[in-house]
């Protein structure tokens, strides 16, 4: 085939933004790597990259080829490994897209023993919270927040992603605590913003059943869920998150959960994606399989706003003393004095 090397050229510098990157991937040099990709253009007849001493940029025209040439090379990857290896062994590189505070709390400490078992295997975790295209962007698996909805891919639920209101016992003894959503109107509120643009409305549940959307007027609004957390923290303000980011501190009394009998904990659910394939390659089914089992077996991940409540009053008092939290959430015991 001879445009592989320029295509290779091509998408790695595409995805990269820059020759030298693509070079540092595909183990040649800058120079290979721009004789290719002026031999591919050369063959195609157009420009693909637009290429100055400080910026590399992709044409029209090479948008609309750097998805099917992905394409084109993740199936001949994965044609390679599949007859190169035996359907038992997992071989190769398997990327993995996922939120960052998911990603560095629950998937990452998964990642060790699995890679320890396929020595064959090799993982690249990308922690981005900005949504991914799977396939245009060459992943293999991605793990997202959502709700649940067709898909041409398969999505497999790892665990419910309930949204809590908390605040600091500080803040509230110096604003006093809501009771109900009109309340909120007289309170500092911290929002997050999506990476779409948009303030997800906070959620509340009438006495009939109704939902209804709230959209806090927000003093301070961070793009970030656990800069979120690290706010609250600092007795800026009632804000909205996951269960799973505060568990540490509500146990340990720093943040307090507001109107619970009223607010709505949502539908969305932590999810992994992966291309639909009929047969699925065994470097990917591996890592599927260990993260969905690895993740089933975390408690933390299946407590819902109802649970809580007793949950946290199992928690021994003493113990919560003896916790202390660092800024990424996690819970250390304190040294002695």
């Amino acid at each position: 085939m001879k445009q592989l090397q320029g295509m290779l050229a091509f998408v790695e510098a595409a995805t990269t933004g820059s020759l030298t990157a693509a070079a540092e991937r595909l183990e040649v040099t800058p120079a290979a790597v721009s004789k290719s990709l002026a031999r591919l253009e050369e063959q195609l007849g157009v420009r693909l990259l637009q290429r100055s001493t400080r910026r590399l940029s992709v044409t029209e025209e090479g948008a609309r080829f750097l998805d099917k040439a992905r394409l084109a090379l993740r199936a001949l990857d994965d044609a390679v490994t599949d007859v190169s290896q035996a359907a038992s062994t997992a071989a190769g590189r398997v990327r993995i897209s996922v939120g960052i505070s998911f990603g560095q709390k629950w998937v990452l400490p998964l990642l060790p023993a699995l890679t320890a078992k396929y020595p064959q295997l090799s993982i690249e975790l990308d922690l981005d919270n900005r949504p991914v295209d799977l396939v245009a962007q060459g992943y293999d698996i991605g793990i997202r927040g959502a709700v649940m909805a067709d898909s041409s891919l398969v999505a497999r639920r790892i665990c419910p992603l309930p949204v809590l209101l908390v605040a600091t016992p500080t803040y509230l003894r110096r604003h006093g605590t809501p009771a109900s959503m009109d309340d909120l109107e007289h309170h500092d509120c911290v929002a997050w913003r999506s990476s779409s643009g948009v303030i997800p409305p906070w959620l509340f549940r009438r006495a009939n059943g109704k939902r209804i959307e709230y959209t806090p007027k927000a003093r301070l609004t961070v793009s970030d869920p656990e800069a979120l957390v690290d706010v609250a923290l600092a007795h800026t303000g009632i804000t909205q998150t996951a269960v799973y980011h505060v568990l540490p501190f509500l146990r340990s009394g720093r943040l307090k959960i507001l109107m619970a009998d009223t607010h709505d904990a949502g539908d969305r659910e932590m999810v992994l994606h992966y291309a639909h394939r009929q047969f699925l390659a065994p470097r990917v089914r591996v890592v599927v399989d260990a993260l969905l089992e690895g993740l089933a077996g975390v408690e933390d991940l299946r407590l819902m706003p109802a649970d809580l409540s007793q949950y946290l009053a199992e928690v021994p008092q003493s113990t919560s003393r003896r916790r202390n939290t660092s800024r990424s959430g996690s819970e250390t015991r304190a040294s002695k004095a």
